[in-house]
This record gives C-alpha cells, structure tokens and sequence, in this order.
C-alpha cells in the first residue's frame, strides 16, 4: 500500500536524508523524502507498518504531519529573526564588554551576555542532539555544532561558543527561506486542481470533489472556475485561459463540439462541459501525479550525495579525534599542546558539515523542475534533466512532431475517385489514425462495419457485404492485391474491395515553420547527429528530412522496427527520441529520454515520456536542453565550490590560521552561495542566452 504524507518543519536537507534512512531501515516500510516539497512517500505492508513510520516520523526533531484539514504552509520565521538578533546583539555587546570594560563585574556581565547569547538560540539545537543519541543516531549537523560549542566552552573560548550558535542558527533560517521560495515556485503547478465541481444531474446542481467525477458527467464552469476534468463542451461559449498547462498566454476560444483539458480557467461565459475521462484519467490528475512524484527518480548526482553525505560526516569525525588527540603526541608537549589542537579539531568539524551539498544539489534540479513547468515543459525528475543535457543523439518521428499532423488529400488516382472516396470515408470514419482526418468532411451514404485496425498497416472492414481494405502498400501485398504506385512524394493510401483494387490518394502533411530552427538549434547544444524515424514513405521522408536538416532518415518504419532502429541508434551516444507519445510509446521509453510532443491529452504520452512538452511547439525541445544543460552546470559548480572551500577551510584550520567564529561563518557562507546559485537556475535566461549554453 501506497501513502503521500504531508509533513511541516523538514528544512534541512541532510535531515531529510536521515529521515528517509531511519524510516527505510524499519522492517515493512519503504520510503521517499521529498526534502523541497515536505512531502513523505510510503510504501508499506501492513496498517502498523504505516502507524510505526507515523511515529518514527513525529519524533524526529522538528517535524510534524500535517493532518487533514490542518495548513501544510510552511510556518512563519518572526519568532527564530526575533531570537536570533536578540543573540546577535548579546553577543556583540559581550564581546564590547570583554575587550573595552576593565575589571570583574565587567568580566562577569560579558560571560552572561554570551551565555544568553548561546542559550536563546542554542537550546533547540542542544535539545535535539540529545534526543537523537538517546536514540543512538550521531553525526548530524546538529552534533556537530553542539560538539563544536561545547569544546569551545571547555577551552575557555565563550565568544567562540556563541558565535558557533547565532551563526548556526541564522544559516538554518537563511536556508528555510530559500527552500521555501523554491516550494512556492512549484505551487503554481498544484494549483490546477479544482477544490470543487458542480454537476448537473436530474435534481439540479450538485457540488462535489474533483475525484468523484466520472465519465460522462456533465459539469457547469462559470466565469472564473477552474475546468475540473477533460471533457467536450455541451453548452454554450467562452475564453479558455491555459497558461498552466502549455505556459502560453494566448486565450482559446470554444464553442459546442470542443474538447477541453481540466486546469484550464473559463475567462468568459458559462458553458456546459460533458466529461470525458474519470478524473482520475484527466490530464489535470495526472500532470499533478507527475509534479508530485518529479523527484522520485534522483539523478546519479543526488544519489550520490545522499551516499556521500553518510559516509562523510563519521569520518570527518574520527578524523577530528585523530586531530585532538593524536597530534599533539607529535608535538614534544602532549599536554600544553592538547588544547591548541582541540581547537584545531573544533574548526575542523565545523566546516566539515556537508549541508552545502545536500541542500544545494536537490534544490538546483527542483528549481530547474519548477523553472522548466513555468514554460510548458514537464520533466520526470532530475534523471529526466540530466538525461535530456546529455543527449547526444536525436531522433524525431515525423508526422505531428516535425510536420503539422493536419493531413489533407492531395491527389486521387482512381478509376471511380467517387467510390474509392466514400469506401476511404466510410473506412476512416471509425480510424483513430491522424491520416483519417484528410477523410473526415467527405460525405459518404456507407457505413463500415467490423472494423479492425493493424498498426504500421491499415484497416479491414466489411461495407455493404464486401471486405474492404484501405492502408499502405504492404497491406495490400499481404490481401494479395496488385497495385499501381504512383510517384508521389507525400504518404498513398490505397483501397480494395473484396480483392478488386479501387485506387489511391497522395496524402500531404505541411512542416513546421520551426523545425529547421530548432534542430539547428539542438545541434549548437551539443546533439551531434539528427535522424527521422518515420512509417511513411521514404521519398517523402528523405524530402522532409533534407527540408528540417537531419542527417538522415529511416522510412517504412513499423512500430517493432522503430523500436530496433531506436537501440541501434544508442550505440552512438545518449538517444532523445520525440514522438506524439501514442504509437512511439515503446521507442519514447527505450530512448534514454522520450520526449511527447504535443501530448498534453494523451495518457501515453505521460506515462512512457520522461520529458512532456505542453504545447505543440517545437521550440520548447531546445529550450527544455539548454535547461537541463544549464541546471546540469549548476549543480556541478556547487558540487566542486563546496568541497573546494571546505578543503581549503579545513586546511587552515588544521595550520591554526582561521579561529573557530569563522569557521562557522565560512560554512554557512559556503551552504548560503550554493544555495543562491542553485536559484540560478530560475532566471529567464533562455531568450538571449545561446552563447551562455555553449560555454
């Protein structure tokens, strides 16, 4: 059994990795800590399982589950700024006092100033490194700076000690802050969902939750109300604004026959809308389970910092007690030295805190996640970026990705152009193929029945007691019918009835005006070979592959050999596969990012997709690589900053050249610029930044 428990108080990263490997090492529970959306995954067997996570959850420092109906906002910070100037200034007027005022009650009014100092904010902190020994758990970064405080105080140093505290303490609320921002980021995201709906049933109008909606229901949307679920409108007209699905401003006009996707806003009148799907199936429902679970699957770089951070902090500590008490052996004087290299040990500890990592390299793909929905571009999790950034091979289904998809009939070669028309019409008719639309505004007085439709082939139908056929050249060989192929660049369809062959119609399909530009532009992004995977003809995909600029293509495709043609493309590097995520499912989740374009609606194109692009528009490709790659460049600058610095820090303070205040500074300073430049990822850079992304 599954469960999403919604937490309050999980501000530190590295706690949020101590969480998930307490609640994993118990017996009947596996488990997900989303650090950036205080939210906790369970997976368990049992309902004790649940309520044994449940407690282990509570007790484990400041963190609570925010029950139903409670607020899961992240509190307010007034009281910990108020605590923290209070120490600030203490601790400032105790180190006036020391060194400016002379005499004993001097000395004595600055130690109580440090001691109020240390205690208003350092209580908390105390507090929970004892909480957590009693329950056999060390190395944290509360230990930590409460080691470090409490050495400082054995040694005399008690301006040190506080500095340790306040300085501590204003790092943690800096840090919150910062989480917090990137939590409200994605906010946006989860506020497609509607709080309600209103059903039209037989005794009047009905309001109930989105998840009680089901197929066929017909919802009432006023002006202002958020669509519910997908659906077709029954009734009426209106403007739809669908800025958060696709990210595009522009309103959307529809009237009676339209369909419409849930999360979009009614900006104009009321209209009746007939759903579609079960909510559970809508687009809305399954674009928030996508954003929910974005940071379930953790790129290499987040899984091993969660590892680095575990083996890290316990050897910076043995390390430390090999400093304080081993090296003064070397020393000639074991016993005056002791305290010098205490000290030593003390700085050495403090800067050894890994918060700088593991807050920052989670934050920078959430930020990436985030920045890239902003704009229409949905990612799977930080596999997803890193994946999409290292892609060095691309290929493109053609129809609806690098042309329109909008077929219409070009040219008919038939004895009887009337009758092999209506037989197509009445055949597409009951097709879900994009080539059935070029058929769709034919009128035809015939019906078909007992249709059934072979993928990469065509159809079989019965019409008026005769078998009907209407596909590509290689169904027709497969009934056995003779046919004559004209020379046409665009796809041919061909029909026969009861194994007399009727004739064929050229197909045309119109490229996008983007396309060129956007492969170009993929390739300045380092995609160094470009190739088409197409069931169409290979006249014309060779003519639309020359148009776009790919370096070749692969025609006559059928859906197993996409798949084929997909892993041998692999062993030339990192595959991206683009389709329209319902016939390219297999190839989007072989590749090793699948790219749905256009997909919004499509179940197929969520479910096999890691990367979703919200809105037909080619652009969004490029885009959503200089995204990943810059997120990706982000997330290596903090790794490599943060571990240089400590190295640095630690250094100097094995030589004895930083005191134990700047330590501490140096390691919230370090936590707080990784942290800044993670939000880096956020900026609106992608308008004019081409150059940036080639660097």
């Amino acid at each position: 059994m599954i469960k999403r428990l919604k937490v309050t108080g999980l501000d530190c990263g590295y706690c949020a990795a101590k969480l998930e490997e307490r609640l994993n090492a118990e017996k009947g529970i596996q488990a997900s800590v989303d650090f950036a959306r205080q939210t906790i995954k369970l997976d368990y067997a049992a309902e004790e399982d649940l309520a044994k996570a449940e407690k282990e959850i509570e007790k484990f420092e400041n963190v609570r589950i925010v029950r139903d109906g409670e607020s899961g906002a992240w509190r307010g910070h007034t009281a910990e700024i108020i605590e923290i100037i209070f120490s600030a200034l203490c601790l400032v007027a105790g180190i006036v006092t020391e060194h400016f005022a002379k005499g004993k009650a001097a000395q004595i009014a600055a130690y109580v100033l440090y001691a109020s100092a240390y205690v208003t904010v350092g209580w908390k902190i105390i507090w929970e490194t004892i909480k957590n020994i009693a329950h056999g758990k060390f190395f944290d970064e509360n230990f930590l700076m409460t080691l470090a405080s409490v050495g400082a105080i054995v040694l005399g140093q008690y301006a040190e000690a506080a500095e340790v505290m306040v300085l501590y303490a204003l790092g943690e609320l800096l840090q919150s802050v910062a989480v917090g921002a990137s939590r409200k980021s994605i906010a946006a995201l989860m506020d497609l969902k509607s709080e309600s709906a209103t059903i039209v049933t037989a005794e009047g109008e009905k309001e109930v939750p989105p998840e009680e909606i089901r197929k066929g229901d017909v919802l009432l949307v006023k002006a202002g109300e958020k669509l519910a679920a997908d659906g077709v409108v029954v009734e009426g007209t209106t403007s739809l604004d669908t800025r958060s699905l696709s990210g595009e401003a522009m309103p959307r006009d529809v009237s009676v026959g339209d369909s419409v996707l849930g999360g979009s806003i009614n900006a104009g009148g009321v209209i009746k809308v007939r759903a579609e799907k079960n909510y559970a199936e809508s687009t809305v429902a399954k674009i928030l389970d996508l954003v929910e679970n974005s940071s379930a699957s953790k790129a290499k770089s987040e899984r091993f910092i969660t590892k680095f951070a575990k083996i890290y902090t316990p050897a910076v500590c043995a390390a430390a007690l090999l400093v304080a008490f081993l090296a003064p052996v070397f020393t000639g004087d074991y016993l005056a030295n002791l305290g010098d290299w205490i000290n030593r040990a003390l700085v050495f500890l403090v800067i050894s805190c890994p918060c700088a990592l593991v807050i920052s390299v989670p934050l920078s793909y959430f930020s990436g996640i985030g920045f890239a929905a902003k704009h229409g571009i949905l990612v799977k999790g930080s596999t997803g970026l890193d994946s999409i950034a290292a892609a060095r091979v691309a290929a493109f289904d053609k129809t609806g990705t690098l042309t329109y998809g909008n077929f219409e009939l070009a040219k008919i070669h038939a004895d009887d152009a009337e009758l092999f028309l209506q037989t197509v019409a009445a055949a597409e008719k009951k097709s879900s193929h994009p080539i059935a639309e070029a058929f769709r505004g034919i009128r035809t007085p015939y019906e078909a029945k007992n249709v059934s439709e072979r993928a990469g082939y065509g159809l079989e139908c019965e019409i008026n007691g005769k078998k009907v056929l209407v596909g590509n050249e290689k169904w027709m060989k497969i009934h056995s019918v003779a046919v004559r192929t004209p020379c046409a660049e665009g796809t041919v369809i061909y029909a026969a009835s009861d194994g007399e062959y009727l004739g064929s119609a050229e197909i045309g399909d119109r490229i996008k005006e983007n396309a060129q530009e956007s492969v170009a532009k993929l390739r300045k992004q380092g995609v160094q070979f470009c190739y088409m995977l197409t069931g169409d003809s290979k006249l014309r995909a060779e003519r639309v592959a020359e148009q776009v600029g790919l370096d070749g293509t692969h025609a006559g495709l059928l859906p197993e050999d996409k798949l084929k043609t997909a892993r041998e493309l692999k062993k030339c590097g990192k595959l991206m596969y683009v389709g329209d995520g319902i016939n390219d499912a297999p190839v989007l989740m072989e590749a090793d990012v699948g790219v749905s374009m256009g997909g919004v609606g499509s179940d197929a194109a969520i479910e096999a997709s890691d990367v979703v692009l919200m809105r037909d528009d080619l652009a969004l490709l490029p885009q959503a690589k200089r995204i990943a790659r810059r997120t990706r460049r982000i997330v290596m600058e903090n790794i490599v900053f943060s571990i240089a610095i400590k190295a640095v820090v630690m250094v100097l303070g094995l030589c004895d050249m930083i005191p134990l205040g700047l330590a501490v500074f140096a390691d919230v300073g370090v936590m707080m610029l990784a942290v800044l430049n993670s939000f880096r990822t956020r900026l609106d850079f992608y308008k004019k930044d081409d150059v940036l992304c080639r660097k």
